[in-house]
């Protein structure tokens, strides 16, 4: 066995104290929460669930009743400074998803700002050693001069109003698994905590911990594989990356499209479009060759640019502004969520762009931009997806995907992540994408190198009535409210009487109606609310379908790139849209379906999963525990994808690495298939490449559609 389970060997020769939430303490700070060896069952507080403790192991059963259903301890543990470390098994046949939680009391804190979470997956008969990384707070001498980052080197963000949870103090411990319409049997041996192995990424003096941020943008105080540590190390990995490349040959079975060569053809149009064949929907590229998406955003060269304003002191190195690098200083004011917000412009520094100059020389826009294109083709990839530079893609040496914005006033009532919701019925929604439409076909619009186009990124599509409530609470001259006032509610009702019946409102008139703001009675008036939401998407999808068809008939549409949605906004994109787009944070599509009814080819605008084992110091949406996990994340979900017959591809987020410092929103994720230095990550390069060899014929044996 591993390490992991060694160390739980000699932690069985401990004794264990057999009432719920006591535990021992281990050779100084390590703790044994559970035994099922020498703990009885009755110390579990069960919650749909029965149990069994069967040689050494506490088996779970779970029941159908409730949505959670699990086991769970309470007691009062300080987890400061340590990690869980338990052996799971999975007795099913099937993959199985299951959560840890953990809790600090504090009954006032709000949407659940207590807690800890974690998941593990598990496969069908597999016994795994799970390692749960708690959170750890930042020192507090340094507590002020983290900001404007959402990871710090201490590996967690600093503590908000919003958390509450507190390692040192943990009165709770749940593991869980989501209700399914099946029984579920797992079993557990043991939950020991265990003091974390001293980081370097902590280990500088907090009395000498600034600056942190060495001249190429990386992390001070740690060092790992790839590092960059001087000038003359570009060289080294420049060398390196070009023997593995000639080493490890991209596929051969590709034409200059990236699509398959070798296997069925198709009618060629030209251009890329759609077609279901054999129960599984596909991309055909321009010359007829079977094509499936696999793809990567932000191929362009400035993903690590870093605001410095108020936090010059991280830096280290930073150059003259009047130097050679004067170039790479910039200013912004796009803020979301973030320190930032609200503060006006600020100067940022690029370190994405200053490390290709110090690699590639005065040339260096023309040596990355065309290594871009040989890098993908040498793993296996075929599509240079959203936010990518122009200059890159308008080489036309891969195909690639374009995104429409669209300029015109919000819904007032409405509220999101990334802003309001757009009025579609605002006359301004149609003439913005007739200009964008426009200038896109003058430059994509007949190019088959263009697959298509996406528009827009992650609207805020909220539940199924959520559009209509914010075009009631929009004032009277909102476009949206008198749509949805002109043309539902009066051709339902006629007289505003016959509505006040059924909402239990009193309108004098529709003009009142369109005067008032007030939030309806969510449940007299839920049928109407969703019949209005329905109105207002299909509006939506509507325009921009009909005016990139009069501009660019020839490309498909890609969608909006569901982040968050609903049933009704995706049968509202179905019936407008060539692909549906999806945003897929998860660690596998095994469960990904469309609503019932709907057959459509669908494709993933985003997904990724990072780890904090090369100097970053955050994980990204999807966390893993090193480099060798990411990859076989990248593996597992790419499998996924290519098994699903509804999807034609993935793209990956992103290219390079986000700045070691955060973006202007904060976002400081490890989720490159390169370093900001522009050096790529080994292992999860060689998990695209597999994936990028082996994906037709795989997508071949996918399942069909019912």
């Amino acid at each position: 066995m591993t390490k992991i389970k060694n160390k739980i060997r000699i932690f069985l020769m401990l004794s264990v104290a057999a009432v719920a939430g006591q535990c021992i303490a281990l050779a100084a700070n390590e703790l044994i929460l559970f035994d099922a060896k020498s703990s009885p069952v009755e110390s579990v507080i069960r919650q749909d669930v029965t149990l069994e403790i069967k040689n050494g192991v506490l088996e779970v059963t779970t029941g159908l009743e409730n949505r959670w259903p699990g086991i769970q301890w309470n007691g009062n543990w300080n987890l400061e400074n340590k990690e869980l470390l338990l052996v799971v098994t999975n007795h099913d046949s099937q993959e199985m998803s299951l959560h840890c939680r953990l809790d600090t009391p504090d009954p006032s804190a709000k949407e659940m700002g207590n807690t800890y979470t974690a998941n593990a997956t598990i496969a069908p008969g597999e016994t795994k050693e799970w390692r749960i990384q708690l959170p750890q707070f930042v020192p507090v001498a340094l507590r002020d001069k983290f900001f404007g980052m959402r990871g710090t080197p201490f590996g967690m963000n600093l503590p908000s109003k919003e958390s509450t949870f507190d390692p040192k103090s943990v009165s709770e411990l749940r593991f869980f698994v989501n209700q399914s319409n099946a029984v579920q049997h797992w079993g557990l041996e043991k939950i020991v905590a265990v003091a974390k192995e001293p980081s370097a990424v902590s280990a500088a003096p907090v009395d000498r911990f600034f600056p942190m941020i060495d001249a190429y943008g990386q992390y001070m105080h740690k060092d790992w594989p790839g590092k960059i540590h001087n000038d003359t190390d570009f060289k080294k990995a420049i060398d390196k990356e070009q023997a593995d490349m000639t080493a490890n040959p991209g596929p051969n079975d590709r034409n200059k499209y990236g699509g398959w060569s070798t296997g069925p053809k198709q009618k060629a149009t030209g251009h890329f479009r759609t077609e279901k064949i054999d129960g599984k929907w596909w991309l055909v590229d321009p010359d007829g060759c079977l094509f499936w998406s696999h793809g990567v955003d932000c191929v362009t060269e400035n993903n690590a640019v870093t605001p410095i304003t108020d936090r010059e002191f991280y830096f280290a190195g930073l150059p003259q502004k009047d130097g050679p690098f004067g170039f790479c200083y910039g200013s912004g004011n796009w803020a979301p969520h973030n320190y930032y917000e609200g503060r006006g412009p600020y100067v940022t520094f690029d370190f994405s762009t200053a490390n290709l100059k110090r690699k590639y020389g005065d040339d260096w826009r023309q040596k990355f931009d065309d290594l871009a294109h040989k890098r993908l083709q040498n793993w296996g990839m075929n599509t240079i997806a959203n936010w990518s530079s122009p200059r890159i893609y308008q080489m036309r040496r891969t195909p690639y995907t374009e995104t429409l914005n669209i300029d015109a006033q919000p819904i007032r009532g409405s509220d999101g992540y990334w802003g309001k919701f757009l009025d579609p019925f605002d006359p301004a929604f149609r003439d913005s994408l007739r200009r964008s439409a426009e200038r896109a076909a003058r430059t994509s619009g007949n190019d088959p190198w263009c697959i298509g186009y996406f528009v827009q990124n992650e609207i805020s599509w909220g539940d199924e009535t959520s559009l209509a409530v914010a075009a009631l609470m929009s004032p009277s001259d909102q476009p949206v409210k008198i749509a949805v006032v002109d043309l539902y509610l009066k051709a339902k009702y006629a007289a505003v009487e016959k509505l006040n019946e059924v909402w239990g409102t009193a309108y004098k008139n529709w003009d009142d109606l369109l005067a008032s703001t007030a939030k309806p009675d969510m449940q007299k008036a839920k049928s109407d609310l969703e019949a209005c939401y329905t109105l207002i998407a299909e509006q939506y999808f509507r325009v921009i379908k009909e005016e990139l068809q009069k501009a660019c008939p020839d490309k498909l549409y890609l969608g909006c790139r569901f982040a968050w949605g609903n049933e009704l906004a995706t049968r509202a994109a179905a019936k407008y849209c060539d692909v549906i787009s999806f945003n897929q944070y998860k660690y596998h599509l095994d469960d990904f379906r469309l609503p019932e009814g709907i057959d459509m080819p669908c494709i993933i605008g985003e997904f990724h999963f990072g780890a904090l084992d090369r100097g970053m110091f955050h994980t990204g949406l999807c966390p893993t525990e090193s480099q060798e996990a990411r990859a076989a994340a990248y593996r597992r979900y790419l499998i996924s994808a290519l098994e699903n017959p509804y999807i034609t591809g993935t793209h990956w987020f992103q290219y390079m690495d986000q700045a070691t410092t955060g973006r202007g929103d904060g976002e400081n994720y490890q989720i490159g298939l390169l370093d900001s230095c522009d050096t790529p990550y080994p292992e999860t390069i060689h998990a695209v490449r597999e994936i990028g060899k082996i994906m037709y014929e795989q997508r071949m044996k996918a399942k069909k559609t019912e």
